[in-house]
């Protein structure tokens, strides 16, 4: 598959981002309750897709969701609950990176949760989803599907870059020993919920460029969003000065001007 060149990438991203805030001032304007799922593989490029989503959204409207391993108090909580408290009020945007499907994914294969717990969420995620979706909240779900070669590839370049070798985590190393083990319970997954009322899209992801405007380009399709006109805001003149001083600069703390050291 041929990679997208740099030049025809950017000039349909901005184009897409465009699209986006059009998009997001409709759910603003309309009450619209949307919710993005992101879902795949280590370093499938959910994350760096999120970032180009959001790019130019206002954020009190369009928010990541990305939570952190569960509390003791919310592993007593019934497994949906402490996702449903982020999900969007009218207006609102909630993009999930990562989300319920955690039990779906590394909590099965990794053995965080029973057998028992995980069958119980196969059950009722279908059920919670239609619950949404028939309360009017707009459900997009993402899967974005990298090859072996291609996330072993991204994982040493993780290793080589001191800025993001944060990102290589010990759950990372151990999707590749065990990548069957993911497979199968993705595969499972998709048996129960890719469901008609939210089904499921994959994201080829080899080719991140690719995928994070084939992405963009399907959500936008599926949203019957329209361009809602701005509001008509005239900037007033700036009144005469009334005699206010600036205080003296050496009576504040300034932040050196380290820029100015590259000048020289």
């Amino acid at each position: 598959m041929t990679k997208v060149p740099r030049g025809p990438y950017e000039r349909e991203l901005y184009r897409l981002q465009t699209e986006l805030v059009k998009l997001q001032e409709w759910v603003r304007a309309e009450g619209v309750r949307l919710v993005v799922v992101f879902e795949g593989r280590d370093a499938a490029g959910k994350g760096g897709t999120i970032k180009r989503v959001t790019e130019y959204l206002n954020p009190r409207v369009a928010r990541i969701v990305a939570l952190p391993k569960p509390t003791e108090r919310e592993r007593g909580q019934w497994y949906f609950q402490r996702y449903a408290a982020q999900l969007p009020a009218a207006g609102e945007i909630r993009l999930f990176d990562r989300s319920w499907y955690n039990r779906a994914g590394v909590e099965h294969v990794m053995g965080f949760c029973t057998k028992a717990e995980h069958q119980r969420f196969l059950h009722q995620c279908p059920i919670f989803e239609r619950m949404l979706v028939e309360d009017g909240v707009l459900l997009r779900k993402y899967w974005f599907s990298v090859s072996d070669a291609e996330q072993e590839r991204r994982f040493h370049k993780r290793l080589e870059d001191p800025l993001r070798r944060w990102k290589l985590s010990p759950m990372d190393l151990e999707s590749i020993t065990r990548w069957e083990a993911y497979s199968r319970a993705k595969d499972e997954m998709l048996v129960h919920t890719d469901i008609p009322e939210a089904p499921w899209h994959i994201v080829e992801s080899d080719d991140k460029r690719r995928a994070r405007l084939n992405m963009m380009a399907h959500l936008l399709s599926t949203v019957p969003y329209r361009e809602v006109p701005p509001p008509d805001v005239t900037i007033p003149p700036r009144p005469a000065a009334s005699g206010y001083e600036r205080p003296p600069r050496d009576l504040q703390s300034y932040v050196p001007d380290h820029a100015a050291t590259l000048l020289d």
